[in-house]
């Protein structure tokens, strides 16, 4: 039986530690060429990352297990991940890569995988690639005549710019907006603040000095506070910040508040739905989401179909159902139209086409719904299955009988780290805290 090197999204862990070690990407790259090594045609890969230190070890170690088995590798440097997905379309690639632990600090990286239409690999492909990588791949070495080659490719950054750009109207500009951009010392720190300013926004920039240690670090879309400071020393009319990856944004209004991605969701399925760019009446999103962008919705005619957390189970009811907006309250928006994954960048110019279109303040404009009192409250553990300890199931079921009626329990797993994630919403502000308390307790009992 093989190893389970794939998680949620892609392989991912403690750069230089199993299985985030050159020998693994080394045989990653190796078993994915296999994989995708389809026909007599001269096969390629596109491979991009982020700027953590460590992607310069494994973007090696990939390209050593590529070009071994005959692939030809196309290298962006650091790019976004909704950029590698476009471009692996683009360059008629047979496979995408992406380097990045997208918003976790800079010791953990990943490897995330894409087919050659940009869409992320399926369970059965990815436990295809884990077969092939505890097996002897030596049968499949390309003679020395065969091995592939590797280049970069100048102008990448100009090619994703002029795709973000080409999402909104042609006679749509942002003259008179001031943005304030924080692209969290990640993969966006160039094509980011480029896109914007070419459509004639005035750029304030943070978070665009990588260095290989900051990436999230105090930055970005998991740490918004600087950019809510930045949105009021500069007057800004907006804030955007980006992850590491740039395939999720979180919004700041000119107020310094912060914008949610369901409150992001909201305006663009209205605009859409206003200009019948919907391809049915309604989103998707997770379990995350508030109860008042569902509530929202409905008032406006259109449904919320829920999924897991994930935006591959996002993606998927997307593509099964035949929905064109989704996303997560994280911050993940995935506009299918345009993309076959997140992009922040891509996400924000849609609800910058709203406001320039509009003239109302951000503040206005992304204040869709009132959301109920949610409470999210994450306990780290060392090992064991604290989910199935019974003084935690007990306290999950009086939660639960609690809520009846009242609101909603959630609590999982989180699918990158030792976490797991308790929460809970309703009407009354008092009792969510008092049941994600209880259940934290309980857990931090049996961690």
């Amino acid at each position: 039986m093989s190893n389970s090197y794939f998680g949620t999204d892609g392989i991912r862990g403690l750069a230089n530690r199993y299985p985030i070690t050159p020998e693994i990407a080394l045989k990653a790259g190796m078993a994915a060429g296999i994989a995708f090594r389809r026909g007599t045609h001269r096969h390629r890969v596109v491979i991009g990352k982020d700027t953590r230190l460590s992607g310069y070890m494994i973007e090696s170690a990939l390209v050593a297990g590529f070009t071994s088995v005959g692939m030809d590798v196309f290298l962006l440097g650091p790019m976004p991940t909704p950029a590698v997905a476009m471009l692996t379309r683009s360059l008629r690639a047979d496979l995408g890569v992406m380097i990045s632990a997208s918003h976790n600090p800079y010791h953990d990286n990943g490897i995330k995988l894409f087919d050659p239409e940009g869409y992320k690999l399926s369970n059965g492909t990815e436990d295809q690639i884990e077969t092939l990588i505890d097996s002897d791949m030596s049968e499949y070495l390309a003679a020395s005549a065969a091995l592939g080659r590797a280049k970069r490719i100048e102008g990448a950054h100009a090619r994703y710019i002029e795709f973000a750009k080409r999402t909104l109207p042609r006679d749509l500009r942002l003259d008179g907006l001031r943005v304030a951009l924080d692209c969290a010392n990640g993969a966006a720190y160039k094509v980011a603040p480029d896109a914007l300013w070419e459509l004639g926004a005035e750029v304030v920039t943070l978070g665009v000095e990588p260095n290989g240690f900051n990436i999230n670090k105090g930055c970005g879309s998991t740490a918004p506070d600087a950019l809510c400071r930045k949105v009021h020393e500069v007057r800004a009319d907006i804030g955007i910040a980006l992850d590491g990856d740039a395939d999720r944004v979180i919004i700041v209004d000119e107020r310094g508040r912060i914008v949610d991605g369901d409150q992001l969701m909201a305006v663009v399925a209205q605009s859409w739905h206003e200009d019948g760019r919907l391809s049915k009446p309604g989103i998707v999103a997770t379990v995350m989401s508030n109860l008042g962008l569902e509530r929202y919705l409905g008032s406006i005619g259109l449904e919320l179909v829920r999924t897991p957390v994930g935006d591959r189970n996002v993606l998927e009811a997307m593509r099964d159902q035949g929905f064109n907006v989704g996303g997560e309250q994280s911050g993940h928006i995935i506009l299918s139209d345009f993309t076959t994954t997140g992009d922040g960048l891509v996400a924000a110019l849609q609800l910058l086409a709203v406001v320039a279109r509009s003239g109302k303040p951000v503040s206005e404009v992304c204040h869709r719904f009132e959301p109920l009192p949610q409470v999210l409250r994450n306990v780290r553990y060392r090992g064991g299955r604290p989910l199935e300890s019974k003084d935690v199931l007990a306290a999950i079921e009086e939660a639960r009988d609690r809520l009846a009626g009242a609101g909603r329990l959630v609590i999982r797993p989180s699918g990158t780290e030792p976490v797991i994630r308790v929460m809970a919403e309703g009407e009354d502000q008092r009792l969510v805290e008092a049941v994600v308390g209880d259940i934290v307790e309980a857990l931090q009992g049996a961690a």
